[in-house]
């Protein structure tokens, strides 16, 4: 019979918290492309000569986050803050929700476009979960993260869905705080010491550190190991199915 440690995971854990951009499928990159145009088109309309939005930008400020949160941190690091303003604001508003309006304008036109892509490992590595007798959810600071599940084919593997409709109705706060992994865990019914966190970005680790959870596996598609060690991951892998002994993909 399957276990967590055919499974890569040590002994002890019930359940596994996915987070879905990176990890699950390949909408890190649309996401990083749409922050990327919708910050470059602000920053020019302030001042032509502003550098650019850069995937160091992205990693630090933006990855992992609700799309507010990114917003006010990025902007922060370039000493610039706006007003908060609200779903009425026109569309030239300089507010920070107009800012994380085009974000998901951007990113929703994208998915329609071209679908989403999972990776072909990660799928296997859940099909193997869920084999090995493990609870599953997705956590996530999208707000699409039901129409990404579903896009991408893989929602009868995930047991919960923690995303950012959920956070927002239940008042829990983003990444690097722990509250969607701990809210995910207690929806599965599984304390977080025996519970694995599995993220890409540096907020996400730190999130799963900061909920004391078993075990966090950091995936590393950009090339920033380093960082997820440095900001809490126990093991790192470019990609799930190395957890299974096999390539990527």
């Amino acid at each position: 019979m399957a276990t967590p440690r055919s499974v890569g995971l040590p002994d002890g854990v019930r359940a596994c918290l996915f987070d879905l951009d990176g990890v699950l499928t390949r909408t890190a990159t649309v996401h990083m492309a749409a922050w990327k145009r919708t910050f470059d088109e602000f920053l020019r309309s302030r001042d032509p000569g502003a550098p650019e939005f850069s995937q160091e930008d992205y990693n630090l400020h933006v990855d992992g986050k609700p799309r507010a949160d990114g917003v006010r941190d990025f902007l922060a690091s370039r000493g610039i803050t706006l007003p908060e303003g609200g779903p009425d604001d026109p569309a030239d508003a300089a507010t920070v929700q107009v800012v994380a309006s085009r974000k998901n304008e951007l990113v929703l036109a994208e998915l329609d476009e071209h679908g989403v892509e999972v990776y072909a490992g990660s799928i296997r590595y859940l099909r193997a979960v869920r084999d090995a007798g493990l609870a599953t959810a997705v956590v996530t600071a999208s707000a699409n993260g039901e129409h990404v599940m579903r896009a991408g084919g893989f929602a009868d593997l995930i047991d919960v869905r923690i995303d950012g409709v959920v956070a927002k109705r239940d008042q829990l706060r983003g990444k690097p705080a722990p509250d969607t992994f701990l809210a995910g865990a207690r929806a599965l019914g599984v304390p977080p010491e025996e519970a694995v966190v599995f993220e890409d970005a540096l907020a996400g680790v730190a999130a799963g550190r900061a909920g004391a959870f078993a075990f966090v596996v950091g995936v590393d598609r950009v090339g920033h190991a380093g960082g997820l060690r440095e900001s809490g991951a126990d093991v790192v892998v470019q990609d799930l199915a190395e957890l299974l002994g096999e390539e990527g993909g």
